[in-house]
This record gives C-alpha cells, structure tokens and sequence, in this order.
C-alpha cells in the first residue's frame, strides 16, 4: 500500500480555517436575521447592543462570514420576535444552490412592500392587493375603480 493512503490527514491551518467559503445555511441564516431586522427598522447597532456585541460582529452573523451559535440564535430570534425556526423556513424544500435566492428580500422596495402590506389592517383588503400584484404580474391591467371585471381581449 502507497505511503501517502497511510498518511494521517492534514488538519487545516488557522489560514485555512479562516479563509472558507461561507457555507449556504451560514448565509441563509443571516440573510433572514437582516431581512427581519430591516423590517423591523432595527440598525444593526441596536440588535448588537441587545446581544452584547459589535455591530461588525452583527454584520458577520448577517453575511455568513461567521456562523451563529445555538443559544445566540435563539436571543436573536426572542429580540427580533420570531421563533427560532424563521431562520430555517423552506430550507428542507431548497436546492443547494438555492438559498442565495432570497436576496430579493433584502431590496429595500420589497421590505417596503412588505411593510405597507401588513399595516393594512383589513385581511380581506390584503387579498385584494395580492390579487392586484398577481394580475400585475401576469401583464394585465388594473381592474376598473367599480370593482367590475376587465375586459381581457385576446
């Protein structure tokens, strides 16, 4: 047998170890703690006060740069009012190279959108304006102010 099959393997150095890639969970994770932040209209400064950190540390978590611990997710998760399971929603259901799909929430208009959405007190009001965007995003046009249908000419 070649020597080098018997060879014990390499533990990785501190260089190695500090220059990885983010894993896609790692960032997965930390995009959801910025895009709940931002909806909350939270600084990062403010959430790294609450956890006793920096804000570059926040910032860390929220790139994937660094991983977050068990119980440090779990105080981010009561500070920012979510269970600990938000972090993690849909993730089962992703392909591997999914997770980096999410940066749509981070765009400012979109958590925007989301906000004006659930300051509509009405639930039967927020349907309407699903059903509005949907139609919106099908090509169509608005439906008349009398709440009638369009006509669709094909």
């Amino acid at each position: 047998m070649p020597a080098a099959m018997n060879a014990p393997a390499e533990k990785p150095t501190g260089a190695q170890r500090g220059s990885r890639v983010p894993r896609p969970i790692d960032v997965l994770v930390g995009k959801r703690i910025r895009a709940r932040r931002l909806l909350l209209r939270m600084e990062q400064k403010t959430l790294a006060s609450r956890l006793g950190l920096t804000f570059q540390q926040v910032h860390k978590y929220e790139t994937g740069a660094n991983r977050i611990s068990a119980s440090r997710l779990s105080e981010t998760a009561s500070i920012l009012g979510v269970p600990i399971s938000y972090f993690f929603t849909g993730l089962a259901d992703m392909a591997p190279a999914e997770p980096l799909s999410c940066e749509n929430m981070e765009r400012p208009e979109v958590i925007e959108l989301i906000r004006i959405y659930y300051a509509i007190p009405d639930v039967n009001l927020r349907q309407q304006v699903i059903a509005m965007a949907k139609r919106f995003a099908k090509g169509l046009p608005p439906l008349p102010r009398g709440g009638g249908r369009a006509h669709e000419d094909g």
